[in-house]
């Protein structure tokens, strides 16, 4: 598979402060890639050099293929945390303004706002003027604005602040449908149950460094604690604490602690042999917040 981007030990300093400190990732095409990291991690930074809004003093990036030039943000569309909408212009307008300036013909970007627009049930909202809309609805508005000139790479920083259970899962069914039409994707979140949804791989990025990255299976089952968690029936043999630490206890269910590299199956075996009636047997992996807490706390400086 190749790769839509590639960051090769990239560094950008503003005055003393490094912000990004010889950083290196690859995103394949096709993929949605999450990248993670507390505030002031640098990932701001980071995604300012990929869209070309700053250079950085060090390494090299690169897109489809070729070093990041002028005339790539065209293949880019970038959804900022901060929204940048203009406020007293009308939805209609906006969009082609934007469309426009993103290299489509005045027609071409009439026909993709009013395809998105009724794709998000919001074409009869054309003449509003953008402040006249809820925060929700602006969101959408921008995220219209983010994808209407087809990018081959798509960057999303928090693409769902502020919309409510059923906008947010619209948005999230649209994002998967670009991606199966071959969209490249970077997912910007600290909402590590959405990326643990919507990411194959991930970087999580701290103090400027990259401090973990892989395939999101790969990463949960690296930082497993051999935790299990069972519901049984009946009563629980009086040997099962000498076999197992119990960490969790509640009626007819716990998780207790295996020993590590001892597998699944091992456990269930012994299990069995015990005489535990099992109703259900699971692996506890942890998640992606767990990780990212263990990880960024055991990065943390002593105070």
């Amino acid at each position: 598979m190749t790769n839509i981007l590639e960051i090769k030990e990239v560094v950008k300093a503003y005055g003393s402060k490094i912000a990004v400190d010889r950083v290196s990732l690859t995103v394949p095409k096709g993929t949605i890639f999450g990248l993670l990291g507390p505030n002031g991690a640098g990932k701001t930074s980071l995604i300012r050099m990929i869209t070309t809004i700053t250079r950085p003093d060090a390494g090299e990036i690169i897109l489809n293929g070729e070093p990041l030039h002028s005339d790539h943000p065209r293949q880019i569309g970038y959804l900022p945390e901060e929204r940048g909408l203009y406020k007293k212009m009308k939805v209609g307008e906006h969009l082609l303004y934007l469309g426009q300036l993103k290299g489509l013909s005045a027609a071409a970007a009439k026909e993709a706002s009013e395809r998105w627009l009724e794709k998000l049930g919001m074409l009869d909202r054309w003449n509003q003027p953008v402040e006249a809309l809820s925060k929700g609805l602006q969101q959408q508005v921008q995220f219209i604005a983010t994808i209407i000139h087809e990018p081959k790479l798509l960057i999303l920083d928090e693409p769902f602040s502020g919309l409510d259970p059923v906008n947010t899962n619209r948005l999230k069914r649209e994002i998967r449908l670009l991606n199966e039409q071959g969209t490249s994707i970077i997912f910007s979140t600290h909402r590590m149950e959405q990326v643990e949804e919507i990411c194959e791989d991930i970087m999580l990025i701290n103090a400027g460094q990259n401090v973990l990255q892989g395939a999101v299976s790969e990463i949960r089952e690296r930082y497993k604690q051999y935790h299990f968690q069972l519901l049984y029936q009946g009563e629980l043999p009086a040997a099962f604490a000498e076999h197992f630490p119990i960490i969790e206890q509640g009626k007819q269910s716990l998780t207790f602690a295996g020993k590590e590299n001892e597998t699944a199956n091992t456990i269930l075996r012994q299990l069995l042999q015990l005489g535990v009636q099992i109703r259900s047997f699971t692996e506890v992996l942890p998640s992606l917040n767990d990780i990212f807490i263990r990880t960024v706390g055991a990065a943390a400086p002593a105070s």
